[in-house]
């Protein structure tokens, strides 16, 4: 039975999340996932795969659409157009100036995203391993659309731009822009000017409200955890220490007992990407040079990339869909590439910029995928970083 001050209480936290300049939408992950694939039971109390995303949720989606052309995303306060701009891709410069001319609404506002704002629309229930597959967004209020393939587009070739410039290059010494895939459900950093098929061209969905999302406030409080008051969250100083697969990042969340706290846990996608710090990375030679963060927090080894609790659906598992488990690299986006239009020798370059996201098995034997996978031979490590969250 609820309580009157079960209640109440309940009323308080809404009341203090809707003051939270930088609220992180949940990924809307609700299933759990086996280490092979395919869907589990509820996993039990005592079970550190209960420590999975569908075990937390906070801030669920919500959007209202305003009838025209806009959607409202409650949650974040930010406002979207419902279809892309000008209904085709266009170059990077293009999105940039567009967004002054664009009157969407009625409105004269609107902006180039951020990559922290264009994930924020991210639904981890997407997939394209499921049956039938399903875009990494809300289709029930946002207009999609899947590479064309009778234009020689791939069917995961719905990239869209953000504003946010990768401060090192790409592939071979591509000037970089970070951009979400809703089809594949990852960020990855593009060629801002020159792509695979001629000059690059992304879809562009503008956005406007809100100017704090996306801007964290951290502080050291002192006892080996760092407080975020944009978003509410409390994290660990230092990572692990070490590397571990998947199933071993989320028993060592459930055993953890750090700052005072036991209520430790692997974040999920959308919460770690919170904390990358997009103006860092490896890549540089200046005093920013490093891992992709805050120099607040202690990182084990700069070139890191960190698990989260959330299942990648984007492959198929030996079980089924959910074998992989989605990282967030901030170090260097390794991939193994040969020279352009070339299928010789490969080498190890940074394929994706450091504040990528992608996903790895979530146990196995990394020396099974001696040039990495995927179309740019991303690099498969399987042992990463782990770094924890509570609230």
């Amino acid at each position: 039975m609820i309580t009157l001050l079960t209640l109440l209480a309940s009323l308080v936290a809404t009341a203090d999340e809707a003051k939270l300049p930088y609220p992180i939408v949940d990924t809307n992950q609700s299933g759990y996932y086996g280490l092979r694939g395919g869907t589990l039971a509820t996993p039990q109390e005592n079970d550190p795969m209960r420590l999975q995303d569908a075990g937390h949720t906070r801030n669920a989606p919500s959007y209202r659409d305003n009838g025209d052309g806009t959607i409202s995303d409650l949650v974040t306060g930010l406002s979207w157009q419902k279809s892309p701009d000008r209904g085709a891709k266009q170059t990077y410069a293009d999105a940039q100036s567009g967004a002054a001319a664009c009157r969407t609404g009625g409105f004269a506002d609107w902006r180039l995203p951020t990559i922290k704002e264009l994930y924020s629309l991210v639904d981890f229930s997407g997939g394209m391993a499921l049956s039938p597959r399903k875009p990494y967004l809300d289709t029930r209020v946002f207009e999609f659309k899947y590479g064309d393939e009778s234009k020689g587009e791939r069917a995961i070739d719905s990239q869209w731009w953000s504003a946010t410039e990768y401060v090192g290059t790409t592939m071979r010494g591509d000037a970089t822009v970070f951009g979400v895939n809703f089809a594949d459900g990852r960020i990855k950093g593009y060629p801002r000017d020159r792509g695979p098929r001629g000059v690059a061209k992304q879809w562009v969905r503008y956005v406007r409200g809100n100017p704090r999302y996306g801007v964290n406030d951290l502080h050291d409080l002192g006892n080996g955890t760092i407080e975020d008051r944009a978003t509410g969250l409390v994290w660990t100083k230092s990572d692990a220490g070490k590397l571990m697969d998947w199933p071993s990042a989320l028993a060592h969340a459930e055993s953890a007992e750090i700052g005072g706290h036991s209520d430790w846990r692997l974040p999920n996608a959308k919460e770690l990407q919170s904390i990358v710090d997009y103006t860092r990375s490896p890549a540089l030679t200046d005093e920013r040079k490093g891992a992709a963060i805050d120099p607040v927090f202690a990182v084990s080894d700069p070139e890191t990339y960190y698990w989260t609790s959330t299942t990648h659906l984007d492959d198929r598992g030996h079980d089924g869909p959910g074998g992989a488990a989605v990282y967030v690299c901030f170090g260097r986006a390794m991939g193994w590439m040969g020279a352009r239009g070339q299928r010789g020798d490969k080498k190890l370059i940074d394929a994706h910029g450091a504040g990528a996201q992608r996903s790895d098995p979530k146990t196995g034997d990394p020396s099974r995928f001696p040039k990495g996978r995927g179309p740019q031979g991303d690099d498969v490590r399987i042992l990463n970083g782990v770094r924890l969250v509570r609230g």
